[in-house]
């Protein structure tokens, strides 16, 4: 095993623990039982990626290793273990969740390239890697999906992309790219934690109906 394979190898290891924990934590907030919280940070750590390598009509990773889902175990007993740290504290779900995405883009990105495709189509992959988990996690416990709200989300995925770009065409190494993808992913969650950053939000303004109304007694008294 090369050292960047070696290197991608643990990335994906952290991401997959670090996506898992969110999950079951959010699984167990919601009052899920052991499996339940199981199946919700499995779906969470290997959602993306499954969806990713359907795309790209490569073996799906998950199915060659039973490493992912003994990850997801090892994961449920830290939250089981460590349960009143981690349920009642926010901010260490905003964490995981954060190092989960982030080291899922550069892995989504780097099996993108080796597959021959753009360097464009690879900032999407690495996107759909990194969010996609979390909305089917959202979805089966019954939250409004965050990709959708104006948090700073798949925008942050796909910033990584494009700061992995500039560096790969400056002729910067490998682990520096990744390196640098993952801290700009980081980094600008953090941003909305500490700086409320966020996207415009879409207002629609109903017309008010009354207005023809009023425009037809007007009409009438004159």
């Amino acid at each position: 095993m090369s050292l960047d394979t070696t290197f991608l190898f643990i990335i994906e290891v952290i991401g997959t623990i670090a996506f898992a924990i969110s999950g079951i934590r959010l699984a167990a907030m919601k009052h899920f039982d052991i499996f339940g919280a199981y199946i919700v940070g499995l779906v969470t750590a290997i959602g993306g990626g499954t969806l990713r390598d359907v795309l790209l009509d490569i073996p799906v990773f998950w199915l060659q290793n039973p490493w992912y889902l003994a990850m997801t175990g090892a994961a449920l007993i830290i939250v089981i273990v460590f349960q009143k740290v981690l349920v009642s504290h926010d901010r260490l779900l905003f964490i995981f969740d954060a190092i989960g995405l982030a080291l899922f883009v550069v892995i989504g990105i780097q099996k993108t390239l080796a597959s021959d495709y753009p360097m464009w189509g690879a900032i999407i992959m690495g996107t759909i890697t990194g969010a996609f988990g979390g909305v089917v996690r959202d979805i089966l416990i019954n939250e409004e999906p965050l990709i959708f709200r104006k948090d700073i989300y798949a925008t942050a995925c796909i910033a990584g992309g494009l700061v992995y770009w500039v560096i790969e065409l400056l002729g910067g190494t490998m682990v520096f790219q990744q390196a640098a993808c993952a801290v700009t992913v980081i980094g600008l969650r953090f941003g909305t934690l500490i700086f409320n950053w966020q996207l415009p939000i879409m207002i629609y303004k109903a017309p008010d109906k009354k207005e023809p109304e009023e425009r037809e007694e007007r009409e009438e008294r004159k």
